[in-house]
């Protein structure tokens, strides 16, 4: 088999994905990449048959995808993945209409995909953005209540926009919210918060609020303030003292949970505050933290920045 052959190969195998419409273009374009740069591979090694590719073959490629020694960066778990859908499939091909007995693709299994770590702000972040607002202005203090107290509680924000000015329990110092599945939890504030909410109720949502319906946070029109708004809000808030980062406020969701386990929380007590249903999702916390703990001994511990033993 010559290297026109593998190549050959390769456009019957798109043309044959092409008429069986089994994949969509960006599918057929991922294939074309994938084997294509497989192809290479084996020329390099001056395999020109595809009877020849071995286990090995496929182990060292992947091994140099991942070092970024084929191509012209270091590839992802689920850039492997990819590739080796990309082998399979034509492997499948080859074995079923072109011959080929070889299937060396076979019983490797995909990389798990790696989880990507929920996006957070510092504690000083959070106090930059938190002092920013002229309390006397009662779009300023409606503004800085809100995110005050989903950082307070670690609301979603759909939680904090639903959330009904009879489920905040000011003498006993918590919230009930309503979140997914429709599941009730109790989440208890800290005072400067609770002293911040009544100032807002007070001098703000007074102000706004046209006729009652219950919704704590609210528009200057008084309606039930959206999602939307309070996205809008933070990434203003965010250029205003200088937060290079794409802010949401999920990321104040993720800044409670991280600063509480940072400062010796049990992880039940966070996911139970969370609602979180399973352990494990409130467990990708820690790795935050125990990220940042060794960033710390690493730059900072006189031991560490010493290359002798």
């Amino acid at each position: 088999m010559s290297t026109s052959s593998l190549n050959q190969s390769l456009e019957q195998f798109l043309n044959y994905i092409k008429m069986s419409k089994s994949g969509s273009s960006k599918t057929q374009d991922a294939y074309t990449r994938d084997i294509g740069r497989f192809i290479d591979y084996m020329l390099t090694l001056d395999i020109t048959s595809f009877e020849d590719v071995t286990k090995e073959t496929i182990m060292d490629y992947i091994v140099l995808l991942r070092e970024g020694k084929v191509g012209t960066k270091k590839v992802t778990n689920s850039s492997i993945s990819r590739v080796y859908s990309s082998l399979r499939s034509f492997f499948r091909y080859l074995n079923r209409y072109e011959d080929i007995k070889n299937n060396p693709v076979q019983g490797f299994k995909n990389p798990k995909a790696s989880k990507k770590l929920p996006d957070f702000l510092t504690l000083d972040q959070m106090m930059d953005i938190l002092t920013s607002f002229d309390l006397s202005n009662p779009v300023e203090l409606r503004d800085r209540a809100i995110l005050e107290t989903i950082y307070a509680c670690g609301l979603r924000i759909s939680e904090a926009t639903s959330l009904k000015i009879d489920n905040v329990y000011f003498d006993q110092g918590v919230l009930i919210v309503l979140g997914k599945g429709n599941k009730e939890r109790m989440i208890p504030f800290y005072p400067r918060c609770a002293k911040l909410l009544q100032k807002y109720i007070r001098e703000a949502r007074s102000e706004f609020l046209k006729e009652e319906h219950g919704y704590l946070f609210v528009s200057q029109s008084g309606n039930p303030i959206t999602p939307r708004a309070i996205q809008y809000m933070l990434k203003n808030v965010g250029q205003r003292v200088g937060i290079t980062l794409e802010l949401h406020p999920h990321m104040l969701r993720h800044s409670f949970a991280t600063h509480l386990l940072d400062n010796g929380a049990d992880l039940r007590v966070v996911q139970e505050l969370l609602g979180h249903q399973n352990l494990a999702t409130t467990q990708i916390y820690t790795h935050i933290t125990v990220d940042r703990l060794k960033s710390v001994v690493k730059h900072s511990h006189p031991r560490s920045k010493r290359n002798k033993t």
